[in-house]
């Protein structure tokens, strides 16, 4: 049993890109538990396999990445919302990407052309294109 153990990201950042209506109701609870409740809405998590494992469950509906700490700290400087405490809320408003979405839409995976699923790296682009 030598084989490589895997280190989860340390911040990886989900978008919900697809409305909820016809999803199945147990993906619509896990969208519900990770607080992405309408289109457009960033939430940045830690890279756990608990919460990978339920981004990967609405795989069909979000699109997910590590996320450098440039791009969270402009999310913050620029959608950062306060909550009564004085913290910040764990969610983002977006609006749609400048340029739209990549060539074959949201109804593929990234890996085929598409908007959806593991962006890995590459979901700074995205996010800055948002904000």
């Amino acid at each position: 049993m030598s084989g490589a153990v895997k280190k989860p990201a340390a911040r990886i950042a989900v978008v919900l890109l697809k409305g909820r209506v016809g999803l199945h109701r147990d993906v619509k609870r896990t969208l519900d538990l990770l607080r992405l409740r309408k289109k457009h809405v960033c939430v940045v998590l830690e890279g756990t396999e608990a919460n990978l494992g339920m981004v990967k469950k609405c795989k069909d509906a979000v699109t997910w990445g590590a996320i450098t700490d440039e791009t969270y700290k402009e999310l913050v400087d620029k959608r950062g919302r306060r909550d009564r405490d004085g913290g910040f809320k764990p969610w983002f408003h977006l609006s749609p990407p400048r340029g739209g979405f990549e060539r074959k839409g949201t109804k593929r995976l990234y890996g085929a052309g598409g908007a959806l699923g593991d962006r890995k790296d590459r979901i700074d682009d995205l996010i800055k294109r948002m904000v």
